[in-house]
């Protein structure tokens, strides 16, 4: 291999964001975009008016914090369940409902999903997520997330909505690069259909029926 390709921390970070971008851009059908700025953080911090954060482990760890104003995350709901049909006369009006934290943490386990599946992906390693925590939190709260990291960095992304409300999105995790040190053989996805055939030929036909309904099963078809 002739050239090693070195990804940082901040390169990380910008698979993130873009994660976020995309799965919110999509369920609201509204453009949703972040900051070419990146702010270094001491610490991250669950804020006013909605805060929400996951947990990340495995090839690498980490938390995940998102903030919202009231306006952001009543923003993102209320487009995010038009454009799912949802009446507007039906919609909650309140941040602090409990369908709003319902929808921003399912927005936000997609987000992190999306994220995992690609970092994992370009990294070649496992990542798991804890699901979403979602809280309303007043004026006067602030709650620090304990990540036990050893060499823990932190990073602060402004986004906006297409109405100009902001959110902000931290991350943390130990200060890392993951460099390559040997040429990647992309490995082709696995054809059920081909599974299947290549079982049925190894084995007598009556067996064979089980093998089929057992792949079936395990393949979810």
């Amino acid at each position: 291999m002739k050239n090693s390709q070195v990804i940082s921390t901040d390169d990380i970070l910008l698979t993130l964001c873009n994660s976020v971008t995309k799965v919110l851009s999509a369920a609201t059908g509204t453009p949703v975009n972040y900051s070419a700025m990146v702010q270094r953080i001491h610490k991250t911090c669950l804020k006013p008016d909605i805060g929400c954060f996951v947990l990340f482990d495995g090839g690498f760890s980490g938390l995940v914090l998102m903030n919202f104003t009231a306006q952001a995350a009543l923003e993102i709901y209320q487009t995010y369940m038009k454009n799912m049909g949802i009446a507007e006369a039906e919609l909650a009006t309140q941040h602090t409902s409990d369908e709003v934290a319902n929808v921003m943490g399912e927005l936000m386990n997609q987000s992190i999903g999306d994220f995992t599946g690609k970092i994992g992906q370009q990294l070649h390693t496992s990542i798991t997520q804890n699901q979403p925590k979602m809280l309303a939190i007043n004026k006067q709260v602030l709650i620090s997330v304990d990540t036990n990291l050893d060499r823990p960095q932190a990073r602060r992304v402004t986004f906006v909505t297409s109405h100009n409300n902001i959110f902000y999105l931290e991350l943390a995790m130990d200060k890392t690069e993951f460099i390559q040190i040997a040429d990647i053989v992309e490995r082709e996805d696995s054809d059920p259909d081909a599974i299947i055939a290549e079982a049925n030929r190894q084995v007598d036909k009556p067996v064979a029926q089980v093998v089929d309904q057992d792949l079936f099963d395990e393949l979810g078809l």
